[in-house]
């Protein structure tokens, strides 16, 4: 292990020790600003869990937490404007598939009402299949109608970092999105193994289970999720070192 490494390891047990302690009142706060400002949590959540992901892909596939051109910052910034939409998401879907139950369920039915019993089941604290079974609906169109325009988009602003230099100055620069989508993205991967593979086979069930946690850690357990996928991703590509 690198000294890298050690550093990471300590700066997670520290973290995980600010919480577990009682008196430090870390939880209490941190659910505090989850509750009150959501999408500015949501913006950090991400920009630091998920670039420690891709971080810590580039750990296994090359041997080093940074490089030249990585552009650690800007990929940053690109995470926390992605987590305010997926926590934006999040929130238009946990609404929106529960009254679309219901109303296929009255159409079906010939009755009235279902929306409403539908949302009631989601939002009950206890586990029911029920509410299992409406955490899969939400995760599955979700993922289906937002995810892949959310990988897609973020793969072109990945591929836009590293012709810039990493820099921030260099991801203000106008994106030429004609010029990454159709010469600079590979579609065989982002197809066969982003979209085709991760969505159905990690996303689905992984955003069920985030739908299913009380309200406050979801976003933070999709940002953790963000860090688990970087993993998968870099263990399937292999690694240079």
């Amino acid at each position: 292990m690198k000294k890298g490494d050690w550093i990471l390891i300590l700066c997670v047990a520290v973290v995980a020790a600010l919480f577990a302690i009682p008196q430090t009142h870390a939880a209490e706060g941190f659910n505090w600003a989850t509750a009150n400002h959501p999408y500015i949590m949501a913006f950090f959540k991400f920009a630091i869990l998920a670039t420690l992901g891709e971080m810590l892909a580039l750990r296994i596939r090359e041997g080093v937490y940074n490089k030249k051109g990585f552009g650690v910052l800007p990929r940053m910034m690109v995470w926390g404007f992605l987590g305010m939409c997926i926590a934006m998401a999040m929130v238009i879907f946990k609404s929106g598939v529960p009254v679309f139950l219901g109303s296929v369920a009255d159409a079906v039915s010939g009755d009235g009402g279902h929306a409403a019993t539908y949302a009631a089941v989601f939002k009950a604290s206890e586990l029911t299949w029920g509410k299992l079974g409406i955490a899969f609906a939400v995760s599955v169109l979700m993922n289906s109608i937002f995810a892949p325009v959310m990988m897609t988009f973020h793969k072109c602003t990945d591929i836009h970092i590293t012709d810039n230099g990493g820099t921030v100055a260099g991801l203000l620069k106008p994106m030429k999105m004609r010029e990454i989508i159709s010469k600079k993205v590979n579609w065989d991967v982002q197809w066969n193994v982003v979209i085709k593979k991760t969505i159905p086979l990690f996303w689905f069930p992984a955003h069920t289970i985030t739908f299913i946690l009380p309200a406050n850690l979801q976003v933070l357990f999709a940002a953790l999720l963000g860090v688990a996928l970087g993993l998968i991703l870099a263990l399937a590509g292999g690694s240079k070192k």
